[in-house]
């Protein structure tokens, strides 16, 4: 696809699932991947997230088809090594034309039960995190611009019982969407999100083993996809993300882009 020949995109969370599709997608459609991830076990939530080996694995696959991606491991919270990353992709690559900001967490709690520590963690990784990646990242895509997408959620744009933090960094980053686009149009950067239903991915497992349950269970028990599927798969999203940074959506900005089999329609 020509819309991305010469391109880089910068995608968080890259290790595994929705992240790991995009930059495969992004990559076999020839645009350079510098891959974010912070490939390691945190103290929140209690489930796995990717690993270095992922991120290895990663760039061997997209090299191996004869694309280019750089991999750096780092947490969206930590300033210092968002920044080296973004000046590591700039000096591999010269630019960053498209920033996925990825990223993120979900965990179960009701809003007697929430700790101060879940409360931080979900809002400064889901929220804070996509401000501290764009920071850094926005004054190199204003030389030459660009789209920046953030993967909101359903809960983005409605309710969820038990996921009151979820909702609240999902609504914010929504919220950001909104206001970036404002704020960067003048630079021919364009802002969306996107709001998955639930994304068959290691989250999604891990989601369901803190609950003593499968996923299967966790999906019938929910029953709120209106397509008869108890979820969608990470390549679902890719091409989402593929769509949306194509010169196809060129004049997509500020606004929300649903992929939800249905969901919000009930």
């Amino acid at each position: 696809m020509a819309d991305f020949d010469n391109k880089v995109a910068f995608i968080t969370g890259a290790a595994h699932g929705q992240g790991r599709a995009t930059a495969l997608a992004l990559a076999k459609e020839g645009a350079a991947i510098a891959a974010f991830d912070v490939a390691k076990k945190i103290e929140y939530p209690a489930y796995a997230f990717g690993t270095s080996e992922e991120l290895k694995t990663l760039k061997a696959e997209i090299e191996a088809f004869g694309g280019r991606c750089e991999i750096f491991a780092g947490d969206v919270r930590d300033n210092d090594a968002v920044v080296a990353a973004v000046e590591g992709t700039v000096k591999a690559f010269g630019k960053i034309d498209i920033l996925f900001n990825n990223a993120g967490i979900c965990a179960y709690a009701t809003v007697e039960d929430m700790t101060d520590e879940a409360w931080d963690a979900m809002i400064d990784i889901n929220l804070k995190g996509p401000m501290i990646v764009t920071r850094a990242a926005v004054k190199y895509m204003k030389q030459s611009g660009g789209v920046i997408i953030n993967n909101s959620s359903v809960m983005g744009l409605r309710g969820g019982r038990r996921l009151s933090h979820y909702t609240a960094s999902k609504w914010g980053l929504t919220g950001l969407t909104k206001a970036w686009a404002i704020e960067l149009a003048p630079y021919n950067i364009r802002v969306v999100s996107i709001h998955p239903t639930g994304v068959n991915t290691p989250m999604n497992d891990g989601l369901a083993a803190m609950e003593g349950k499968t996923p299967e269970e966790i999906a019938e028990a929910s029953a709120g996809n209106l397509l008869p599927v108890p979820w969608i798969e990470p390549e679902d999203t890719a091409n989402l993300v593929l769509y949306l940074t194509s010169d196809k959506a060129r004049y997509a900005t500020g606004s929300q882009f649903v992929l939800d089999a249905g969901l919000l329609s009930v």
